[in-house]
């Protein structure tokens, strides 16, 4: 009932996502819809300059230097008679060559051969005089026929042509920046109105959160039992932004489980998790559904690799996008102009982080049978594709090589400072935990071990003892 009336009477966290959505994608047409009109604009000049490209022709031909014109003619037609007449030389030659061959292993004389071979290269090459000739007694008729070239008239049509041009393209552009302003200023509007809506439901929430100017995410008493298996027990830490913060922990620890308490795949038992969104605002991910939190700017990927390998690496990125679009579905069925140019926008974006990402050669090629590393990547991909604020990494060294994990390090970081983004990283190579991370976070059964910088965890006697191993282990 609970779920009914929360569809039917949605509280305002989820009206401010619809609302914020619906003025993104507003924002996004008014700041697209410049380029939009130019195209249409460029797409009838190019029509307009092929009109008078073919209006050009004759007197164009009239002024050209008709001894010249008709000798690049025969040439053109001279090529394309060599051509033909290669392949039968060549037939000729490798005809004899098969006899003589034959008639050289019986022992007998090819001397008929040659003069065979002989007497149809001469045929050839008489054919091709006989051609020559022809070429140069339609050269003498066309000049005899077309010996005047008159500039003038040539020169005044492309200049009657240039004028209309230019008045044509004058009025088009004035016609588009009158069609630019009037819309800019009616989605500024829509833009404006939606503004006042945002303004008003959030004064509506009272449950105002805050947290330290440079804490993004910040996880308090946080618990997830199942049943009687306490797999967090009453666990905090703080992300600041901009780190790249890494939780570590044995096999069993409840490591994915906080990322999945975090993303809401699970609702957990107890605790506090707030979070610093892409609109500087602190909110609780416990007020959003597991598809609301990519809109407030947190994206993952998975332990076991989660791309759909029968579709195309590009459309992979492209389903990562779909809760970002406004299109309903009555939109997508009918692919009405908004569709379209929320996919056009994305399919852009889709294109950017495959470059970045250098994956631009797998764009069109199906997922399946990828390399592994290639799928890694194609995963860390489609988590840029929200723009987000915080990246949470499970295991992404996972089945890696030595090199290929020393390049993900390097790609991390670069993430971090070219998106300007924070990574909550969970990882089992201790090289590149501590090669990557800022903090760490060591748990053990749920609960924290230790926190602090890398050389801190490392001088850990329980982290040693719980994950890392002691001397008297070995």
């Amino acid at each position: 009932m609970a779920k009914i009336l929360d569809k039917l009477i949605p509280s305002p966290q989820k009206k401010l996502v619809k609302l914020r959505q619906k003025r993104n994608w507003l924002i996004i047409e008014r700041d697209t819809c410049k380029e939009e009109l130019e195209a249409k604009v460029n797409k009838k000049l190019s029509a307009l300059e092929e009109k008078f490209n073919k209006k050009l022709q004759k007197p164009a031909f009239e002024a050209c230097d008709k001894a010249l014109y008709i000798q690049s003619q025969n040439l053109d037609k001279l090529i394309k008679y060599d051509r033909k007449n290669y392949l039968k030389l060549r037939a000729v030659n490798t005809a004899a060559i098969k006899k003589i061959f034959k008639l050289t292993k019986k022992g007998e004389s090819f001397d008929s051969v040659l003069e065979n071979q002989k007497g149809k290269l001469d045929k050839l090459n008489a054919k091709r005089d006989s051609f020559l000739q022809k070429l140069e007694a339609k050269k003498a008729a066309f000049l005899e026929k077309n010996s005047q070239s008159t500039q003038e008239n040539y020169e005044a049509a492309k200049a009657e042509a240039l004028k209309v041009y230019e008045t044509e393209k004058q009025s088009l552009n004035q016609a588009m920046q009158e069609k630019l302003d009037k819309k800019t200023a009616k989605l500024n509007a829509k833009i404006t109105a939606k503004e006042e809506k945002i303004k008003a439901v959030k004064a509506k929430i009272t449950n105002v959160h805050t947290l330290p100017d440079d804490v993004l995410l910040s996880v308090k008493g946080l618990k997830m039992y199942f049943g009687g298996l306490k797999a967090v027990d009453d666990l905090t830490f703080d992300v600041k932004k901009g780190e790249i913060f890494g939780l570590i922990g044995p096999n069993g620890a409840g490591k994915t489980t906080v990322f999945n308490c975090l993303t809401r795949f699970y609702d957990a038992t107890g605790g506090e998790m707030h979070f610093k969104n892409k609109l500087d605002e602190v909110v609780s991910l416990r007020d959003f559904e597991v598809h609301d939190i990519i809109l407030q700017g947190i994206s993952r990927t998975f332990q076991n690799v989660e791309v759909v390998k029968e579709v195309t690496v590009l459309e992979n990125l492209l389903i990562a996008s779909t809760r970002q679009y406004q299109s309903t579905l009555f939109g997508q069925m009918f692919s009405l102009p908004l569709l379209k140019k929320e996919e056009k926008v994305m399919r852009a974006k889709a294109d950017s982080v495959l470059k970045y990402m250098g994956l631009s050669l797998y764009r069109d090629r199906l997922a399946w049978g990828l390399p592994y590393g290639v799928l890694k990547r194609i995963e860390i991909a489609r988590a840029l594709m929200c723009d987000p604020q915080l990246i949470i990494l499970d295991e992404p060294a996972a089945g890696l090589n030595e090199t290929e994990t020393n390049e993900l390090a390097e790609l991390i970081k670069k993430i971090r400072t070219d998106f300007d983004c924070t990574i909550l990283l969970v990882e089992h190579d201790m090289g590149l935990v501590m090669n990557v991370c800022d903090h760490i976070c060591a748990i053990s059964f749920g609960r924290m071990l230790a926190y602090g910088t890398p050389d801190e965890i490392k001088a850990s006697k329980q982290v040693q003892e719980a994950y890392l191993g002691t001397g008297g282990d070995e």
